[in-house]
């Protein structure tokens, strides 16, 4: 287990309630040319421009922030009247990084979520692996777009095409559950990257267990996301709990942020909803894979593909 979100990060934890639900009281191969041994397989969906490869240091989070002046009593007030409720997301910078994942170039309807992490190339998108590669014995799902900030129909930021898929080979091997993580690298819309549109939040690896987190999400049977704020638990070596009510199918990818900073209105994703049960077989509890090396491994090689 890693540090305990006792006593420290109320301030950023009440922020990003706030932020998200607004709620406030007293978070390498080529498709069709076969997978390649290694930590990680890439999936190059189609040709395109990125950026100068490499991992910026700064867009990783590997430690805890710092002890919180905020009150530890404030904090559990705050998830005493309102954690693992859900309602829906609020319209603002924060959410608009979490997008709708559709099928057939947005013509067809969203049944995963996904969010921007920071990067270098600034066009990187984490999700859960089940949302873009069947598995051991199954394929990658190309035919597909990212929506950031979907909303009844309307797309705030248009539709994002997908260029590079990376998945973990033990995934696509034996479908693990504790690698069920995926990271999309995204072409450009109007010549621009899309964290250079809406910013992104960092990512976080090897930070513990039991955090503070605000899920943002979209329900394949619904317009619009939904939110909702908890403490994570650790359900086993490699894999996290949370208690939000009805975060259903469509919801799988959703990001777990932590730590927020509201003078940069950004966070930090340390799950997915995904994982143990492909992110859970009852609406009320989901999973998430543990963000450790091997997650970052993926990150690294979504960098080095011009993410």
């Amino acid at each position: 287990m890693g540090l305990t979100a006792r006593g420290i990060r109320a301030a950023g934890a009440m922020a990003l309630l706030a932020a998200v639900s607004g709620c406030a009281s007293g978070t390498a191969a080529s498709v069709g040319a076969g997978v390649g041994a290694g930590v990680g397989a890439t999936a190059s969906v189609a040709a395109g421009s990125g950026a100068t490869p490499g991992a910026s240091s700064s867009a990783v989070v590997t430690a805890v922030p710092s002890p919180s002046s905020w009150s530890q009593q404030r904090l559990d007030q705050a998830l005493t009247a309102h954690g693992g409720n859900t309602r829906t997301a609020k319209s603002n910078v924060v959410t608009a990084r979490v997008g709708a994942i559709f099928a057939k170039s947005g013509k067809g309807d969203h049944f995963c979520t996904g969010s921007v992490v920071q990067s270098k190339g600034q066009s990187i998108v984490v999700t859960a692996a089940h949302c873009v590669h069947g598995g051991k014995g199954g394929g990658y799902n190309t035919d597909i777009v990212f929506v950031p900030g979907y909303r009844d129909g309307a797309e705030p930021e248009g539709e994002w095409p997908i260029r590079g898929i990376v998945v973990d080979q033990r995934w696509i091997d034996s479908t693990d559950p504790d690698l069920d993580v995926a990271f999309l690298v995204l072409g450009t819309v109007g010549n621009r990257a899309i964290a250079s549109v809406l910013g992104g939040n960092k990512l976080g690896v090897n930070l513990g267990f039991d955090r503070t987190v605000a899920l943002t999400g979209y329900p394949s049977n619904a317009g619009e996301p939904i939110a909702c704020f908890n403490t994570t638990t650790q359900q086993s070596a490699h894999q996290m709990k949370i208690a939000c009510k009805s975060f259903p199918g469509g919801t799988s990818g959703s990001p777990w942020l932590t730590s927020f900073d509201k003078k940069t209105r950004t966070g930090t994703v340390m799950g997915v909803i995904g994982g143990y049960q492909q992110g859970g077989d009852t609406d009320d509890v989901s999973y998430s894979p543990y963000f450790d090396n091997d997650v970052l491994a993926l990150y690294n090689q979504a960098v080095a593909q011009g993410g």
